[in-house]
């Protein structure tokens, strides 16, 4: 009886760290699929993220430029919350040492007019007491009031000058989310495309090479790990490639780093494709 052979494939482990120098001296990189086949998905993808990023670069600061003016405001009313919980505070306390005063003339009044039928210099002198100190009483409370006008003047001040940059604020806030908004519903359409696209390139490409792509994508400010030869140089950092590298390079039979770089180098064709 005949029996069916399975052809198992497998597939060898991403290893962390790694780049596509390690790649090219890799004997086995777990599939079937031509080195030729391999090139062009990574190059599909590199054009897809390129697009991503030149999207995103669109964008610029400006939601960094959001956030922080988000933060900013927050801050302000946190501020401007202190200073009227303050103000209120400092109102009241002017209000209850008014009170206060009216309370200690009262008394002195009071006492004045006892003092006048005391029967003997004991009562007197209590009472003579006692109008010294209310009258302490009201110079520390004028005193304490002067302070506190004092210091709710200049909380009003700020008050007023916090409310004033945070209004400013808020309307460079509303101009940078009304022009954020206008580049994401340009380009929201197409940067939804080209995730999707570069989603469905990933899940095409072997997870090791995917992983060296993106670890040399990171590393690398203009994000192109993948280029093609243009005018016998490196697309990334333009140093001369020699004759017999271009041919291999040409023939898509396996993976060509640059030796300067560290990106992967394919032919012009696939550009012109």
């Amino acid at each position: 009886m005949a029996t069916s052979k399975k052809n198992n494939t497998v597939i060898p482990p991403v290893v962390e760290g790694e780049t596509f120098t390690s790649l090219q001296i890799a004997k086995d990189l777990g599939s079937d699929v031509s080195m030729e086949t391999k090139l062009r998905l990574l190059y599909k993808l590199q054009q897809a993220d390129s697009k991503i990023d030149q999207i995103y670069l669109l964008r610029g600061e400006l939601p960094l430029e959001v956030q922080d003016l988000e933060d900013e405001i927050e801050g302000l009313k946190t501020r401007i919350s202190n200073f009227e919980k303050d103000i209120k505070e400092g109102e009241v306390f002017v209000a209850q040492k008014k009170q206060d005063i009216e309370s200690s003339r009262a008394l002195i009044e009071k006492y004045e007019n006892q003092r006048n039928n005391v029967k003997n210099n004991r009562e007197y002198d209590s009472l003579s007491k006692e109008i010294e100190f209310q009258t302490l009483e009201i110079e520390l409370a004028e005193k304490r009031i002067s302070d506190t006008g004092k210091s709710l003047v200049e909380k009003k001040a700020a008050l007023t000058d916090a409310q004033a940059v945070m209004e400013g604020r808020s309307i460079d806030l509303e101009n940078k989310r009304k022009e954020l908004e206008n580049i994401i519903e340009e380009t929201q359409k197409e940067e939804e495309s080209l995730l999707k696209q570069s989603a469905e390139l990933q899940e095409q490409i072997e997870p090791r090479m995917l992983n060296a792509y993106k670890k040399v994508r990171s590393n690398l400010r203009n994000k192109l790990a993948v280029v093609t030869v243009k005018r016998d140089a490196c697309g990334g950092c333009f140093n001369k490639i020699p004759p017999q590298r271009q041919l291999d390079i040409a023939l898509s039979k396996k993976i060509i780093v640059c030796e300067y770089c560290g990106r992967i180098l394919i032919s012009p064709e696939f550009e012109n494709e």
